[in-house]
């Protein structure tokens, strides 16, 4: 009867505050899901056009659980998890006009909205955790940075950071450029890549014959700190078999060619608009030395089977006309919630794995270097899973992520994010699937990007 009379008390404030907040909110009566909870739902429209979605368990636990791609995958597994062990669920859905207007400081300002919409709807939580993968990985970052007043923790999935990561994406493929192929283009690209794409994998597909042409993807794969292994449909190569890993680079290469110098670069070259990206200070010879070791070795070796001078070519490539940067995108990209400082104020623990195609892993090791530069390590832990794909995770990794920050919040320390412990945990949390954490070594990124005070001001 308690819970009965309080689920009728939430209601009749939930409802009250539809009409107050006119947000176009829709309100459902109770819903089964897919799995097991019984919940509460709100669908709307935010004053910004943009979607939102709200599920509520009747037994809540108190925790709310942001995602800025909830609203569109509402019934995904992982969402469906979470309702069912009594978190609610909110968030917000990628806007119709991202290709041309992405802003991640409004898609930030739009979650921080949800929150507020809940807290009129519900109550404050006990706990409200940032969540979300890729550009939402992105915003959970922002988030911690820059409103810890209004969440507690954080997990942030293969999180891409714009201009890093149009940046590494340029390294390797300016390198193919400069060796291979000086007429097809990087940067400036059209909305249609078709013909651009078909192009770069037919120069691929024919230098990948040639010993030189091996060699010079293997340099640029290694240059670009892109991984070797993204395909699900091969395993992962042996990286003491060079001949296997470049294979693997080769196969990487190809499916990368389906948008040339990096996934979404006409939606982050068309944001501000604007070159957000640009390589006018860079050594790659010195880039070439911060590389991975494996993929090192195997590029000299391959130079030699080429019998091809290894220092000719990177110095090639430093003298190949440079792309520079446009001085207004960057001006855009420095603004809060568009780039990263480093600087999490609430527990984060970051994930991702191995084999991303879309964000390359490389990117973690920069954002560690300024944690802890800045001295935030206390609120921040990263853990790695051995997989092919962009934000591939399972269940049972999501689940131990979730908790793992949980625990941080309770405790006031961090467990061990051991991968065994980690597996050990997500495993006895959704054994329907399976955690595939491991122990990865990073190496130091080449691309840290913080804007400076004339980057901010637009000025050279």
């Amino acid at each position: 009867m308690e819970e009965t009379r309080k689920l009728k008390h939430v209601l009749r404030t939930w409802l009250l505050a539809a009409v107050i907040t006119a947000l176009a909110g829709v309100l459902a009566l109770p819903h089964e899901a897919t799995a097991q909870a019984t919940y509460y739902e709100d669908v709307g429209t935010l004053p910004r056009g943009t979607p939102y979605r709200i599920r509520v368990p009747t037994k809540w636990n108190g925790t709310l659980i942001n995602d800025l791609d909830f609203a569109n995958g509402a019934d995904a597994d992982r969402y469906l998890y979470l309702l069912d062990r009594g978190y609610a669920v909110s968030g917000t859905a990628r806007r119709s006009d991202r290709s041309t207007n992405y802003d991640p400081a409004h898609e930030i300002h739009d979650l921080v909205t949800v929150l507020d919409i809940f807290e009129a709807q519900f109550a404050k939580p006990s706990r409200t955790l940032q969540y979300g993968h890729s550009g939402g990985g992105h915003v959970t970052l922002g988030m911690a940075e820059i409103h810890p007043d209004r969440i507690d923790g954080a997990i942030a999935g293969c999180a891409h950071t714009p201009v890093w990561l149009m940046n590494s994406e340029l390294d390797a493929w300016f390198a193919l450029k400069a060796l291979l192929a000086p007429d097809l283009p990087i940067v400036d690209l059209p909305a249609d890549l078709s013909a651009i794409t078909a192009a770069w994998r037919q120069v691929i597909t024919a230098v990948q014959q040639t010993p030189v042409g091996r060699a010079r993807i293997a340099l640029a794969t290694t240059l670009g700190q892109l991984p070797a292994w993204v395909s699900s449909t091969t395993p992962e190569p042996d990286p003491n078999d060079v001949y296997a890993l470049q294979q693997s680079m080769y196969e990487s290469l190809i499916a990368g060619a389906a948008q040339p110098a990096g996934q979404s670069r006409f939606i982050f070259e068309h944001s501000a608009p604007g070159q957000l990206s640009g390589n006018t200070e860079v050594d790659y010879k010195k880039f070439f030395q911060n590389g991975d070791e494996f993929y090192k070795r195997a590029v000299r070796r391959l130079y030699r089977d080429a019998g091809v001078d290894l220092e000719a070519d990177l110095e090639r490539i430093n003298v190949f006309p440079r792309v520079t940067a446009d001085v207004n995108a960057i001006k855009w990209w420095s603004a809060p919630g568009r780039t990263v400082s480093g600087e999490s104020k609430v527990p984060v623990l970051r994930i991702h794995t191995n084999g991303d195609p879309s964000v390359p892993v490389s990117l973690v090791q920069g954002y560690d270097a300024e944690i802890r530069a800045n001295r935030y390590t206390e609120l921040y832990r990263t853990a790695f899973i051995n997989r092919p794909g962009h934000c591939t995770f399972s269940v049972a990794e999501i689940a131990a992520a979730i908790e793992t920050v949980m625990q941080r919040l309770d405790t006031g320390r961090w467990g061990s994010t051991d991968p065994i412990e980690l597996n050990s945990l997500g495993n006895s949390l959704d054994p329907t699937s399976t955690s595939r954490y491991f122990d990865f070594k990073q190496i130091k990124y080449n691309r840290r990007w913080f804007p400076t005070v004339e980057d901010f001001l637009g000025q050279h």
